[in-house]
């Protein structure tokens, strides 16, 4: 099992198709970073827990985590819950490096992925 290990973290919906796309993310991510475990995490409605995740990673021998917030923008979630999150599993597992990304959807590629099929589904839109 891999050492090195991604957490996609979302945000969790109480209606489980919700998970559909980021399901499909963590396939693609997986597929495109073979070298690491890459799971999902959620902060609420949904299994697993941040905490649960992490562990579970600890459990199959990883060393280090990264966890990829699957969110637009910074918000009350990422500023507040995730940073007393984070401590909590560092002092949990003391021996695991965990770093954490910014909001995905804060990332330029990211920026410009939306406005593209934005911009072309406005084109589809227009064109019928």
């Amino acid at each position: 099992m891999s050492k090195r290990h991604l957490l996609l973290f979302a945000h969790g919906a109480r209606d489980p198709e919700w998970a559909r796309p980021l399901e499909a993310m963590r396939e693609r991510v997986a597929a495109l970073a073979p070298e690491c475990a890459v799971s999902l995490a959620f902060l609420e409605f949904m299994t697993p827990g941040l905490i649960e995740a992490v562990s579970a990673s600890v459990g199959q021998g990883a060393t280090s985590v990264t966890i990829v917030p699957v969110f637009l923008a910074q918000g009350g979630h990422l500023k507040r819950d995730l940073p007393l999150m984070v401590a909590q599993l560092r002092t949990a597992h003391p021996a695991l490096a965990i770093d954490v990304l910014p909001a995905i959807g804060e990332q330029p590629a990211v920026i410009n992925a939306i406005a593209q099929c934005v911009a072309d589904v406005t084109r589809v839109a227009r064109a019928s």
